[in-house]
């Protein structure tokens, strides 16, 4: 995670190429968990198919919103190896009019390759194979914006420094005087120039950066909220409404206040989550003394040491000690976990009962949660479809707006003998009026709303295009070992079919299985160690996909493998067939040991059921989404469990690739399929599906980076959870729309029939646009 990834692609194809080594898989019925030696690459899934597959992103968005922007725009056709990464504070980049500017202004630069926006920070990535970053801050400077170098960290991590706090005193001013104007203006108890005098206090103490936005913006050809209201406040002054346009900007420059606060809450939601990892930790040193150090100067492999009661600093597996953590800030249990050596623990949980002492596995910038952190700021850069519809919509609407203004203010009077200041003073108010900034606003407000609740949840949703998404769900595809069941089986049956191997058979099983990290070999060997059986060496080992697994002990080729690998090499009978059905009809998984002249050995191994699948299943069903075991494991197997769970449709004897096809199927009947797995096995399915969700995400970097959902624990009822988060955020998102064009609609009608003023304007625009945030930001209550 350490470099950017470009979310902006969406579902379009995911670009990490997981080769996950030569892990040699024991024989087994789970084909599903064979990925022996197998490049499980995400590239060139094109999920065009899917209707929510993003289209270009509009890069020009008319309201200084705090909609989150594309993270990654490349400016020239290929990067040079040399290009290096600058990173900028800029206090003033905080929408996409800001980044329009800027993107515009650094591609005239020769040297600069790429732009990184992160507009939740307000921090800018420039990567370019200049001698200094002179020019780049002089450019952004000639757009009245202040560039900041910062400094990265030994991970590449840039802390942006605290935004600056702006004067209070300017807007005191500025209300104090718009008053003021209005009083005498009122009672008459002054010439008309003190109240123009007045009045201009008013704007220029209130308005000044409004003007400076608003002039910068004109200059570029962007019609924003800055340049509009900058326009009519102008035009009101020059037909002499003194009064009325101070009052204006002062309240404009009010809402402007209160809604950056309002947006700073749905910013700061995840980042917030950093403040929950302590500054320092307890570190051994080297001649076995303690010492309190800076997490950020702790290294990897260092023994750190947490009491009772204090958070935990970094990321690390158990030395020694035994107590209990609570790790709802990674993965949103509300109960404490048990730990002890042996188990992770993650950065910024809280350690309850006992003394513990861990190694560190991550630094402090890599640990889990900052990975979370980083690709929730980067699944805000990603438009979702509702907002890529509102950003085009706006494109469109505001020039349109403005020229209909012109035409208000020149039309009625030279050919309608309608009276110029009237028809001039409607087009002011209908520029005001008209300005898309709550229907811009009214759509990442609620996404970073519902991502920032996920989160809290331990639901890391890679973005919009996906919370969105979650609400079409109609058919959920799952794994079975390690989603459904705990992925730990035990051996329940062993069979000797051939008895002169009586003493030998358990031997060379367990020397097989011990070459696999499957949870099915491994519940061989572990029987094995636990009868105290003595492993034997194994030559010309090989792992058989979706079949099992073969090598040489004691210079004799044996094979450990599932049903499909005995009628393969022909060794079936039907009493053997009798047997194996008997006791996958019991839910159980069967291995054979087997040489060259047929079965030696049979083992029975069973998986148990998480008792939350029951309960996630059940939700799923209530919410109307069917669901479907998708498992390399043999059907009555499957239909066992699914039974047990209660899951509609049960499909064994699956390889990877009959999973996708499986996807397809279910797509070709029309149904919206969401698939889930473990984030590293089932990649062709988990890809094809409309959004995938991976299990055990916790410490796991691979399934952070490649699920389109990631449960920071195995917890199937984060899925349910997750789909009723998805239908309440499209909720929210149509009441905003329909408000923020509703009521301007009706505001519209009072312009033309001359009832509308310029104060109801400003409230007609800002007031919807607080009202439309506030909505939003109600996901974020627990």
């Amino acid at each position: 995670m350490n470099q950017p990834v470009s979310l902006d692609h969406a579902k379009s194809r995911h670009d990490h190429d997981h080769n996950h080594g030569d892990h040699d898989h024991a024989a087994h019925d789970h084909a599903d968990h064979d990925h022996a030696g197998h490049d499980h690459s995400h590239a060139g899934h094109d999920h065009a198919a899917h209707d929510h597959a993003p289209h270009a992103p509009a890069q020009h968005s008319h309201c200084c919103s705090g909609a989150e922007a594309p993270s990654l725009v490349q400016l020239r056709d290929s990067t040079s190896s040399h290009a290096r990464l600058s990173r900028f504070r800029i206090e003033a980049m905080d929408c996409p009019t800001e980044q329009t500017l800027i993107q515009n202004m650094l591609g005239k630069l020769d040297g600069v390759e790429q732009l990184e926006f992160n507009l939740i920070n307000r921090v800018l990535g420039v990567r370019h194979t200049l001698a200094d970053t002179q020019g780049i801050v002089k450019a952004i400077a000639a757009l009245g914006m202040q560039a900041e170098p910062l400094e990265a960290d030994a991970d590449g991590n840039t802390a942006a420094p605290a935004p600056v706090k702006k004067p209070w005193w300017p807007l005191a001013l500025s209300g104090v005087a718009a008053l003021a104007s209005e009083v005498i203006h009122f009672t008459n108890a002054a010439p008309n120039w003190v109240v123009a005098v007045v009045a201009l206090v008013a704007i220029l103490s209130g308005g000044l950066g409004t003007y400076k936005k608003g002039w910068i913006a004109l200059k570029n050809r962007n019609l924003n909220i800055n340049a509009l209201m900058s326009i009519a406040v102008t035009g009101a002054v020059l037909i002499g409404q003194w009064p009325e346009a101070a009052m204006v900007m002062f309240l404009f420059t009010l809402a402007e206040l209160i809604e950056a606060r309002s947006l700073d809450r749905a910013r700061n939601a995840i980042g917030g989550l950093m403040q929950l990892t302590p500054d320092r930790a307890t570190v051994q040193q080297a001649d076995g003394q303690w010492l309190a150090m800076d997490v950020k100067q702790v290294a990897l492999g260092a023994v750190v040491r947490v009491k009772p009661g204090e958070r935990i600093g970094l990321d690390g597996e158990v030395l020694s000690g035994q107590s209990t953590i609570d790790q709802a800030p990674i993965t949103g249990e509300s109960l404490p976990v048990d730990k002890g050596p042996g188990d992770k623990v993650f950065a910024g949980t809280i350690n309850q009962a006992g003394a513990l002492e861990y190694r560190v596995t991550a630094a402090a910038g890599q640990s889990t949660l900052a990975r979370i952190i980083h690709a929730v700021e980067q699944a805000q850069g990603a438009r979702a479809p509702t907002q890529r519809f509102v950003d085009q919509f706006s494109r469109i609407y505001t020039p349109a707006v403005f020229a209909f203004a012109l035409a208000v203010a020149v039309i009625p009077p030279l050919f309608a003998g309608g009276v110029w200041f009237d028809w001039i003073y409607r087009a002011l108010v209908l520029l005001v009026v008209a300005c898309p900034c709550a229907l811009v606003i009214s759509t990442p407000v609620t996404i970073v709303s519902g991502l920032a609740a996920a989160a809290r949840k331990g639901i890391l949703i890679k973005g919009g295009v996906y919370l969105e998404g979650g609400r079409k769900l109609d058919f959920l595809a799952f794994d079975k070992t390690g989603t459904i069941t705990h992925g730990k089986p035990v051996q329940t049956d062993f069979d000797l079919l051939e008895p002169l191997f009586k003493d030998r058979a358990q031997r060379i099983a367990a020397s097989l299985a011990g070459r696999s990290d499957h949870p099915v070999s491994l519940a061989i060997a572990r029987k094995a160690g636990e009868q105290g059986v003595a492993l034997a060496e194994v030559a010309e080992f090989k792992a058989l996909t979706g079949r099992g697994v073969s090598g040489e002990v004691d210079g004799q080729l044996y094979h450990l493998g599932n049903h499909r690998l005995v009628e393969e090499l022909g060794l079936c009978s039907p009493q053997l067939e009798a047997r194996l059905d008997m006791l996958e009809r019991q839910g159980k998984t069967v291995v054979l040991l087997l040489d060259r002249s047929g079965p030696l050995a049979l083992f029975a191994v069973a998986d148990t059921v998480k008792e939350s699948s029951r309960e996630a299943i059940a939700q799923l069903h209530e919410l109307g989404i069917k669901t479907v075991m998708l498992t390399g494991d043999n059907p009555h197997t499957a239909e066992a469990i699914a039974r047990q769970v209660g899951i509609d449709e049960a499909r064994g004897n699956l390889l990877p690739a009959d999973k996708l096809e499986a996807i397809e199927t279910l797509y070709g009947k029309g149904h919206r399929v969401g698939m889930v797995g473990d984030g590293i096995n089932d990649a062709p399915a988990l890809a094809r599906a409309e959004i995938g969700f991976a299990m055990a995400a916790a410490g796991t970097d691979t399934a952070i980076e490649t699920a389109d959902v990631a449960l920071m624990d195995d917890d199937l009822r984060k899925i349910p959870a997750f789909v009723r988060l998805s239908r309440q955020s499209a909720a929210i998102l149509t009441q905003n729309i329909v408000l923020a064009l509703g009521i301007k609609a009706i505001f519209l009608a009072m312009t033309f029939a001359g009832t509308a003023t310029m104060w109801m304007a400003v409230f007609a625009d800002m007031g919807v646009s607080l009202l439309v945030v506030f909505n939003g930001l109600r996901l974020l209550r627990k």
